[in-house]
């Protein structure tokens, strides 16, 4: 049987990924730095590893054929798992929303993960990850694209603490990297007041543009296109509960409401397509499983990849659908 590691796996996200996978039948080791929390979840087996025990870490990835990394921020704790599944041959999948660790990863490790025989999928979450996924939906088949913007319009976000961290790192960050004129580009880039029109019912909202998501780095690996932008509804940091929600209950945390538009414009026409839904961590917990599973059967090739770059994006997020974690409405195809 498979047997799949969640690392982080007394989180939030880590708790609903570890549910999914037993929910399917799997053989799941559960692994974190608390001893005593892990021994409380359901789970196969527990096996403690910190962050800072590259010995701990590599007999987890040893034990596993795939290791879920659901413990933020990714800036301190990628590496280290990363470097723990190649070198203990398993494949590896992550939530992370740190772009420089999400291009770390396709500098760094593809090499060393084609040796190993094992794939590494960083960002497969609910922001870029999902994002990467609409935006090589709606861009299949279209030539000459002059623009993609990944739009995020969430409501009722209640962030645990590693979200908590994560954003302030992200939003402290002075070294972006952004894609425009047709490459990658670095530096600060002053965040400015945009209007994106979602679809009814969301409509026309106010937006930071851009923010630091990793699709400037993922969306160009499979969809040639001169400029990738990331945008978020302004009014999501702004709610009282954003900043303020770490230790509420879990049933509260999955009353967000959320829309991710993938915008595609090419010369004088455009395409659109959308994901609606509820609950986003659940979303996410949902992508990294589906994810974790294919990668299990040998879905893609050893390497680094984006999740469009590794699956056909349009059947992924179509069972994605079929499972309920959101409703998604792709352009019809000529």
């Amino acid at each position: 049987m498979t047997v799949f590691a969640v690392y982080g796996a007394t989180g939030h996200t880590g708790r609903l990924v570890s549910a999914e996978l037993l929910a399917r039948g799997a053989d799941v080791i559960v692994s974190g730095r608390d001893s005593g929390a892990l021994a409380t979840l359901e789970a196969t087996r527990a096996m403690p590893a910190a962050v800072d025990d590259p010995a701990a870490l590599r007999a987890l990835a040893e034990a596993a054929d795939v290791l879920i990394h659901c413990a933020g921020p990714f800036t301190s704790t990628g590496l280290p798992l990363a470097t723990a599944a190649v070198e203990g041959g398993c494949h590896y999948v992550d939530h992370a929303v740190e772009v420089h660790h999400v291009k770390r990863l396709f500098d760094d490790f593809p090499d060393r993960a084609q040796r190993a025989g094992v794939t590494l999928l960083p960002s497969v979450s609910f922001y870029g990850g999902l994002g990467d996924l609409l935006a090589g939906a709606v861009a299949r088949d279209i030539p000459d694209i002059d623009r993609i913007t990944v739009a995020y319009a969430v409501s009722n976000w209640m962030m645990t603490h590693g979200a908590v961290e994560t954003a302030r790192l992200l939003f402290a960050d002075t070294d972006r990297i952004g894609f425009f004129d047709g490459q990658q580009q670095y530096g600060f880039v002053e965040p400015r007041s945009a209007i994106f029109a979602f679809p009814p019912p969301v409509g026309p909202r106010p937006m930071i543009a851009p923010v630091p998501f990793p699709e400037t780095v993922t969306v160009p690996r499979h969809t040639r296109t001169r400029a990738v932008e990331a945008q978020l509804t302004a009014a999501t940091f702004a709610e009282d509960q954003a900043f303020a929600s770490e230790h509420v209950a879990a049933e509260a945390r999955a009353d967000s409401e959320f829309t991710i538009t993938a915008q595609v414009l090419a010369g004088p026409g455009s395409a659109a397509g959308n994901l609606r839904g509820r609950d986003l961590w659940r979303a996410a917990a949902l992508a990294s499983v589906e994810a974790a599973v294919r990668l299990a059967g040998g879905a893609a090739k050893a390497g680094v990849a984006s999740p469009a770059e590794a699956f056909d994006a349009t059947e992924f997020l179509t069972t994605l659908a079929n499972s309920g974690a959101f409703t998604l409405d792709l352009p019809a195809k000529a």
